[in-house]
C-alpha cells in the first residue's frame, strides 16, 4: 500500500476506473430496468476509451443520463431514495473488496484513510481528513467529476462514496453535508468512527 500511495501506474488507474464505471453503471441500469425501462432501451452502451480524464468524463456523462432518467420517471425524492440506497450497497461491496485485498484492520484509521486515498485517486479526487478519531471531517479539495456531474447526479453518486468508506471500515459511517456541484468551495463529509 505504501508504494501505491506514492506512485500508481497509469494502466492500473484506468483499469480500476473502468471497474468502478462498470459497477456503478450496472447498478443504475438495474434501477432503470425496474423504474424506467423505456429510457434504458434508448441508452447506448458506454465504451470506456481515451486517457484517464476522457474516461472520467464519459462515465460522469453516462451517470448524468441515468440519474436524469430515474428522476424523470420517479420524481426527485423517490429517485434519490432508491438510487442512494442501491449505490450505497454497490460502494459498500467495492470497499469490502479493497479491504480484503489490502488486508485492512477495522481499528486502524490511518490505513483506512490511505486505502480511500488510493481508491479516490482513480476518480481524480483529492481529500484530507481532519480530527482523526471518533468524529472526523473529510474535505474534498479537488474532484475531477465535479466538472461533469449535475448537482443531482453528484448527490446520488455520493452515496456510493459513503458505502465505500463503510466497506473499507465497518466502524466508519460517512455522510456528505456540502458538495462542490452545489456551489460549495469544497465537498465536506462527516465521518463517525464507532468501535466497541
Amino acid at each position: 500500500m505504501k508504494l501505491l500511495s506514492i506512485w500508481t501506474p497509469h494502466l492500473l488507474l484506468k483499469r480500476e476506473l473502468d471497474k468502478v464505471a462498470e459497477a456503478t453503471i450496472k447498478c443504475l441500469d438495474e434501477l432503470m430496468k425496474e423504474y424506467s425501462p423505456e429510457s434504458l432501451n434508448q441508452l447506448e452502451n458506454l465504451v470506456m476509451e481515451g486517457n484517464i480524464e476522457d474516461r472520467r468524463a464519459l462515465m460522469a456523462e453516462h451517470h448524468n443520463i441515468q440519474v436524469n432518467a430515474l428522476i424523470e420517471s420517479l420524481g426527485y425524492e423517490k429517485a434519490m431514495d432508491v438510487g442512494r440506497k442501491a449505490l450505497f450497497e454497490e460502494g459498500y461491496k467495492l470497499g469490502l473488496e479493497t479491504r480484503k485485498l489490502l488486508g485492512l484492520k477495522g481499528e486502524n484509521l490511518q490505513d483506512t484513510v490511505k486505502a480511500a486515498e488510493l481508491m479516490y485517486r482513480v476518480l481524480g479526487i483529492d481529500f484530507e481528513v481532519k480530527n482523526l478519531g471518533k468524529n472526523m471531517v473529510l474535505r474534498v479539495k479537488r474532484c475531477a467529476l465535479a466538472d461533469h456531474y449535475s448537482p443531482e447526479t453528484c448527490r446520488m453518486m455520493s452515496a456510493a462514496d459513503e458505502g465505500v468508506v463503510h466497506g473499507l471500515n465497518e466502524n466508519m459511517n460517512m455522510l456528505f453535508k456540502k458538495r462542490i456541484t452545489e456551489g460549495a468551495k469544497e465537498c465536506e463529509a462527516c465521518i463517525n468512527f464507532d468501535i466497541n
